[in-house]
C-alpha cells in the first residue's frame, strides 16, 4: 500500500470508488439517493478537500479527503476492503495530517466499528446529515484528542 497524491485527473476513478463503496456499505441510502450525490462528489465534494490516495499495485484502491483536522470522506472499492487500505490512510491523515476528528453516518455500522478500532470515540450525534436528510451522523474524536496516530 502506497500513499499517494490525488489529480484532478483521477477524480473519475475516485468516483467509481465511491460508487462501489456506497453501494456496498450504505444500505439506507436509495438509488435516488446515489445519482442525486454522485456528480456533487465529483464536481463539488473532491475539489473542495485535500486528497489522499491509497494505491495497490499502481492502482488507486481508496482515497480520503479531509478539510483542517477533519476527515470529510474515506472510501475504499469494496473488492479492497479489509486489506489496509483505510487503515493506511487514516493513519497518514492522523499521522502525517493531524486529523483528530470524523462524522460517520450512523446507519454503517462498518464504518463506525472502523473508526472505533482506530482510536476514535463517539463525542456527539446529529439527527440529519449535512444536506439535511434524515442519515444521522455521529461526531467522533481521536480518542486522547491528539494527532499522534492510533495506538
Amino acid at each position: 500500500m502506497t500513499i499517494v497524491t490525488v489529480a484532478p485527473a483521477d477524480h473519475p476513478r475516485l468516483v467509481e470508488i465511491w460508487e462501489a463503496a456506497v453501494r456496498a456499505t450504505h444500505d439506507f441510502l436509495t438509488e435516488v439517493d446515489i445519482q442525486v450525490l454522485k456528480p456533487l462528489v465529483l464536481h463539488e465534494y473532491l475539489p473542495l478537500v485535500e486528497l489522499a490516495g491509497c494505491e495497490e499495485a499502481g492502482e488507486l484502491v481508496g482515497f480520503l479527503g479531509r478539510l483542517g483536522t477533519r476527515i470529510e470522506m474515506l472510501f475504499v472499492a469494496p473488492e479492497r476492503r479489509g486489506r489496509g487500505a483505510g487503515r493506511a490512510l487514516v493513519e497518514h491523515a492522523v499521522g502525517a495530517l493531524g486529523c483528530d476528528e470524523v462524522d460517520v453516518n450512523e446507519q454503517n455500522p462498518q464504518a463506525v466499528g472502523f473508526y472505533l478500532r482506530m482510536g476514535f470515540r463517539v463525542v456527539g450525534r446529529s439527527a440529519r446529515d449535512g444536506l439535511g436528510n434524515p442519515f444521522p451522523l455521529l461526531h467522533m474524536k481521536m480518542d486522547g484528542g491528539d494527532a499522534a496516530g492510533p495506538s
